[in-house]
């Protein structure tokens, strides 16, 4: 059980370390907010609510994939390929990385989410579109591979936990250092990060889809 904690921890690590809305949004609510220091916990609590509805409607909705072993290893093996891919794309754009990188610079538009910082957080991982796209491919093929459902009560709940301490390690830190006003990122450090985050990527998306192939799971 404890490798769902595990696991789930480091995937959801490689993709909140990648630069996107959420972090962008995270970053300026910390910097605007007279108390700032509160909006990456209220910005994480909105997101971790939405993940936890779409978790629940996935498994729902997706019950009766669950009865055919050949749509599950389907399933399975589409998410760890689209793994392997965001690995790669990871490391190309690690890659390309500009030692002035700046990541503590959050476009003025976020100002239309300038209100409840829980609920932008739920409306800012709405509006990114991959975030739909990754659950769909990648975290669906990770509870398949992983038996996560309804009548596993325990793995979901290890499964959801480690999915958001991945959020958590890193989103949290940035609020509170812009907060305080440490706005600094060494952007050697940062690529050197995402690469390590990509080729973890790869070589547990080759895994997964090893792992669904030689040990389907049981319909």
């Amino acid at each position: 059980m404890l490798e769902i904690l595990l696991f789930s921890f480091l995937v959801a690590l490689t993709g909140a370390l990648s630069p996107g809305p959420l972090l962008t949004y995270t970053i300026y609510k910390s910097f605007k907010e007279k108390r700032g220091y509160l909006a990456g916990i209220y910005i994480l609590l909105g997101h971790a609510t939405i993940e936890l509805m779409l978790i629940l409607v996935l498994l729902s909705g997706a019950s009766f994939l669950f009865q055919n072993i050949y749509i599950l290893t389907i399933i399975g093996i589409v998410g760890g390929c689209f793994l392997i891919i965001f690995g790669v794309i990871s490391i190309k754009d690690a890659l390309k990385i500009d030692k002035n990188l700046d990541l503590f610079h959050a476009p003025t538009n976020y100002n239309r989410f300038k209100g409840n910082s829980f609920v932008g957080g739920i409306l800012v991982t709405l509006s990114n579109p991959f975030w739909e796209f990754w659950w769909a491919v990648v975290g669906l093929g990770f509870m398949v591979n992983f038996n996560i459902n309804f009548f596993n009560p325990i793995g979901l709940i290890l499964f959801f936990i480690g999915h958001e301490l991945g959020d958590i390690i890193w989103y949290l830190p940035i609020s509170i250092s812009v907060y305080l006003g440490g706005r600094s990122l060494k952007s050697n450090l940062y690529k050197y990060v995402l690469i390590g985050c990509g080729l973890f990527m790869i070589v547990f998306g080759i895994y997964l889809t090893l792992n669904i192939i030689f040990f389907p799971p049981i319909s």
